[in-house]
This record gives structure tokens, sequence and C-alpha cells, in this order.
């Protein structure tokens, strides 16, 4: 299986070591999930945004291609090719300002480009885009916070994953999500943390291929359809067509 990591923190992957004044526990967590992915015999590709200079700003020129389906900044390209053939995609950021950070929103603004990673389906019912990276089986996002996890999800209601989960990956028709958080990471001693990142790598070691399963929405209901405006509606991205009897 093909694990794409996102790592989004300005210390790169390089501050994972444990080294004072130079050190990331968000490097840490991606750096023991890359190493669990990799001993459980999968290929792991890492984007690091920080280290390849990536912008989060959609400019004039982004936004024009990107309605029509193309990009004009290469590294953008190379970032869709390796979306595209990622069967699982994880995300390391810390939480700032209780959302992520500006490069991995960019990252979804940049590189989730209409006609390349989904397409939309104009008047379907449900679901309004269709997944066009038919490999990726899931998203595993690992985030790093110091605010306490109940506080998040209570008080704050949780923005990452209605942005991550329900607006962006759900929305394009994405399963499998899971969302791994690490709060209140300034208090924790080092055998603390030394635990945590024990289980992120065993985590990602079980990680296990998705099975391939056919997932039915229904879309459009149909009734006393001919054949021939039923084949034109499975053309127009129809999933599941209701018929009367006999007519289907």
């Amino acid at each position: 299986m093909r694990v794409l990591l996102v790592l989004d923190h300005p210390y790169t992957l390089a501050s994972a070591e444990n080294v004072p004044h130079r050190r990331s526990f968000t490097a840490a967590v991606a750096a023991a999930a890359v190493r669990g992915a990799t001993a459980a015999g999968h290929e792991v590709d890492v984007i690091d945004l920080a280290a390849d200079g990536f912008s989060p700003v959609m400019t004039r020129e982004d936004l024009v291609a990107w309605r029509r389906g193309a990009v004009v900044d290469p590294l953008v390209g190379d970032y869709q090719r390796r979306l595209l053939a990622a069967d699982h995609l994880v995300f390391a950021f810390p939480v700032w300002w209780e959302a992520m950070p500006a490069a991995t929103k960019g990252f979804l603004d940049r590189v989730l480009t209409k006609g390349v990673v989904f397409a939309e389906r104009p008047g379907a019912r449900g679901n309004p885009f269709r997944n066009l990276m038919p490999r990726l089986g899931g998203v595993t996002v690992l985030s790093v916070m110091t605010t306490p996890d109940k506080a998040y999800r209570w008080w704050y209601r949780d923005p990452l994953t209605k942005i991550l989960f329900k607006g962006t990956f759900g929305k394009i028709g994405v399963g499998n999500l899971r969302w791994v958080n690490f709060d209140r990471v300034a208090g924790r001693t080092p055998e603390q943390r030394r635990r945590l990142l024990d289980a992120t790598e065993r985590r990602f070691a079980a990680l296990a291929p998705y099975a391939t399963a056919l997932e039915l929405r229904l879309a459009t209901v149909v009734g006393g359809m001919s054949i021939g405006r039923q084949a034109g509606a499975l053309r127009d991205g129809a999933e599941v067509l209701v018929a009367t009897p006999g007519r289907l």
C-alpha cells in the first residue's frame, strides 16, 4: 500500500530528532508514522511542505487554472500526481488558533483541483462531487495542540474535522476518515511523549490495505425510465437507479 504523508511544520521533518531549540513534536509524530508504515511493508511518500517551500497562497493565475482543471505551479502538479497514486493520505500538523496552519489549508485550496481530484455533479442529490481519486481508501489526521482535547471538541466544536472531513474529503466522497489528536503536549513529560510516539508507530505498523468495496449512493431516483434515459443518467453520474419493475 502506498501511504502519502503531508507534514506541515516550519522546522521540517529534520526537527524530529530531540535536539533542543531544533525539535518539533509534530515532526516526531510524523517520523513515528513513517517508521510504523515502513515496518509494515508499505511504501511511504513524504511531502514536507516547509522543506519544499510550498506557498499556500492561491494566486489569480492559480484560480483561473483551477477552474479549468489545470495547474500553473509545477510543485502543485507534482503533489497532485503523488496524491492520485496514494492509497492512504496522512496529514501531520500543529494546531494554531484552533485550526491547521496556512500551508495545510493552502494544500487543500491549491492541490485539490476540480477536474483532477474531484468532479462536480450539477443537479445531483446528496453528494455534490464525484471522487477522482479511486485509489485513496482513507485519510488520517495527526494533530498536535496544547488545548485539552475535551475543550477542543466541546468548547470550540472541533473545527478541524469539520473542515477536513465533513467539508473536504467527506464531501468529495473519501471514506475511512480518522483523527488522532495529541493534546496538552506542552505539559507532557519526556516519558509520556515517548509513549505517544511508540503508540503512533504501532498504529501505522498495523495499517492494513483497504478492501475494495462497492459503495452505492442513491444519487437519482427514477420511475419508469426508458433504457435510453437510464443509460444517460448513468453517464451523468448517477450511481443507483430505482425504477418500476421490468423497466431497469
